[in-house]
């Protein structure tokens, strides 16, 4: 029995090892957990261009996307700005060399507000896979050797959006995600004319490429609220392995395995307002699921493990009188608690998840709006708006704001990329910049 109890208490030292060693690497633009959380410690509270700056890189051009980490390793999606392409790159993490640099696809964008490169590439530690816009989807070895290419538009018909699509790829349970939720008619000349207009989630095999099932998503939406920018976002409950996925008036839980549906739940809509697209992912925490609905709209919450079609009464809360609301950032879910940015009021509400009431409400007094999703470690939570400027926030019983970094570039106005956290560091792109921001002790100018 000694021996039996010792052996117990050496597996959890190296499974809590191995989940240590997991939470220095940023595989996923939510980070390792999916919630936008780090279990990182020593990360830096203040900071500027100049200031615990371990190194910059320029990069080719701007990107929504955020960069990923994975040991020695910095991968980043980028648009060329002046050759009109889209790039792969990676970069050193201790020193911001570009250790490669390739053309993934052609074309820039189909809007002013976003280009191609929006979506943030994905890594399992032995692959990255880099998505865009246009369809191109791309692996890489670590050392920069394609694995794959694969062209969504032309394998599975041309995209249906009044806005470029910028849904970022998910890996988890050894398969590659890609999530089109799109309009079922043509606008503004794209989309299919011959056959209908299927919004679907497809499993690929990410050694391959190849298609491992394909859902066709059904929505009672309309027009342009049928659209969503939103990542499927996995939750292990249990013994079962589900993607959450948002958009198209309602949310639904998917197998992993088939992807055959668990649940769902609509409407935040019911009028069908045809214009609702979405935007901000699903994120789960503390046996709560939620989803924010468009344009000012409540965020809705449920509990994990449900079943079959639920109905308003399937709801475990509803936010109330827009104290709580994200018409673009995804939520974090960091120590317990649930914190929303509202980028068009320029707020962030830590939200209590058994209840959804806020239990405090910040006014950050940024001059212009934040669509940048905030990300949470060593107990501070960090984000940017339009113009770079970066905001240090308290994830404490009260709300303050530690610290405001003017890390943007001259001309930067629609910064929307995250933060990523990984072994001490902060990574912050900007439009022409990625930045590794350390600790004092870190940094070098």
């Amino acid at each position: 029995m000694q021996f039996i109890k010792g052996l117990s208490t050496a597996l959890i030292g190296v499974m809590t090892l191995v989940g240590s060693l997991r939470a220095e690497n940023w595989p996923h633009w939510r980070g390792p957990a999916f919630n936008g959380s780090s279990e990182e410690k020593h990360l830096p509270a203040r900071f500027s261009r100049t200031n615990n700056v371990k190194w910059s890189t320029a990069l080719p051009g701007t990107s929504a996307a955020t960069p990923i980490v994975w040991d020695e390793h910095v991968f980043v999606s980028s648009a060329d700005d002046r050759n009109r392409t889209m790039r792969a790159l990676c970069l050193g993490r201790k020193d911001g060399k570009v250790l490669w640099n390739h053309e993934v696809g052609v074309g820039y964008s189909l809007d002013d507000k976003s280009n191609f490169a929006s979506p943030s590439p994905v890594t399992d530690g032995k692959l990255v896979v880099f998505y865009y816009g246009n369809g191109a989807v791309a692996a890489f070895d670590f050392d920069g050797k394609q694995q794959w290419a694969r062209d969504i538009q032309k394998d599975y018909g041309p995209f249906a959006f009044q806005w470029t699509y910028g849904a970022s790829p998910t890996i988890y349970d050894g398969k590659l995600f890609l999530q089109v939720l799109q309009r079922d008619e043509p606008v503004h000349g794209r989309g299919r004319t011959g056959g209908p207009i299927d919004s679907y989630l497809l499993a690929l095999d990410p050694q391959t490429g190849k298609e491992l099932w394909k859902h066709v998503r059904p929505s009672d939406a309309r027009m342009e609220s049928r659209e969503a920018y939103s990542t499927p976002i996995p939750l292990n409950h249990f013994d079962r392995q589900e993607l959450l996925v948002a958009g198209g008036d309602c949310i639904t839980g998917l197998s992993v395995v088939d992807g055959h549906e668990f649940w769902r739940w609509g409407t935040w809509n019911p009028t069908r307002i045809t214009h609702w697209r979405l935007v901000p992912s699903p994120v789960a925490g503390a046996g709560i699921v939620l989803a924010c609905a468009p344009k000012g709209s409540p965020i809705y919450a449920f509990k994990v493990g449900a079943s079959g079609t639920l109905d308003a009464a399937g709801t475990a809360w509803v936010s109330q009188d827009r104290e709580a609301s994200s018409d673009v950032s995804t939520p974090l879910f960091y120590k317990g608690r649930f914190y929303v940015v509202n980028g068009e009021k320029r707020t962030i509400a830590r939200v209590e998840p058994a209840t959804g009431k806020p239990e405090w409400t910040g006014e950050l007094e940024s001059r212009i709006k934040i669509e940048s999703s905030p990300t949470g470690g060593d107990d501070k939570i960090y984000f940017q708006n339009f113009h770079g400027e970066v905001f240090v926030v308290a994830a404490a019983d009260k709300f303050k704001l530690l610290h405001v970094a003017a890390m943007g570039d001259e001309g930067d106005d629609q910064l929307r990329s995250s933060i990523a956290i990984s072994q001490g560091e902060l990574f912050i792109r900007t439009g022409q910049k990625l930045y590794c921001v350390g600790t004092e002790k870190q940094a070098s100018r």
